[in-house]
């Protein structure tokens, strides 16, 4: 049974969220029956109708007539929109990977990012700064920040060994993302970790990415010297 006070769809819809966030049904997991849902949360089956369409329209979860309702292998607009793994970019081009933690520091949300993801002022976020290298040369550098509130989890993650874009891709669903690229010129920091001079241009992407409403993580990633994307459609 749930703590939570079902009185409509979107509560119902909340709580199936919360727990396919929390891992309670994994990915491809059959959910219960709506007629089983209704008898636990004490409401009509068609608010449970309701709510599990909403989630089937995000593509959050699939529904079959005659085999029932599963949570989805990967979200629709995670399907489309590939996130690819900093390792993958780097072993597509024949290389060796290395990841390498930086720092790890659990703050208070600085204004400009609270404003930017739309989280209360001084709101727990985990910065993550991290190094990727190909065949040990300078590849990816990595400014990240995590918002504990909506993965709570993240707190016992150290990071050491594997990199948060690998951890959250494994661990949080994400509904929406937004991305823009542009080129800038190395500061001081970036010159010191990409091993090249001061003013020097590099490709910078940020992303942002989303999940029940909720900001899930912005990272800012800072390319080597002649970084060049490329996408596959």
């Amino acid at each position: 049974m749930t703590g939570r006070t079902i009185t409509g769809f979107q509560d119902v819809r909340d709580e199936v969220l919360e727990r396919i966030q929390n891992r309670v049904w994994e990915q491809g997991d059959l959910l219960p029956t709506e007629q089983e849902l209704s008898d636990e949360f004490g409401c009509a089956r068609a608010t449970v109708n309701r709510a599990l369409r909403e989630l089937a329209e995000r593509g959050i979860i699939d529904r079959k007539r005659k085999s029932g309702t599963r949570v989805a292998v990967l979200p629709v607009k995670q399907a489309k929109l590939e996130i690819t793994l900093t390792r993958q970019l780097v072993e597509d081009r024949n290389a060796l990977y290395r990841y390498a933690l930086v720092q790890r520091d659990a703050v208070a949300a600085p204004g400009w990012l609270a404003s930017q993801l739309q989280l209360t002022s001084g709101a727990p976020v985990l910065h993550i700064h991290a190094m990727h290298y190909a065949d040990n040369q300078p590849f990816l550098y990595e400014d990240r920040w995590i918002n504990t509130t909506a993965v709570p989890k993240v707190a016992d993650a150290d990071f050491t060994e594997v990199g948060p874009n690998e951890w959250l891709l494994a661990e949080v669903p994400f509904s929406t993302a937004e991305l823009s690229f542009g080129a800038i010129a190395a500061d001081e920091e970036l010159s010191d970790y990409l091993a090249c001079p001061v003013g020097t241009p590099l490709f910078q992407m940020e992303r942002t990415t989303w999940f029940q409403a909720q900001a899930v993580t912005f990272v800012r990633m800072s390319f080597h010297p002649g970084y060049q994307m490329r996408s596959h459609y």
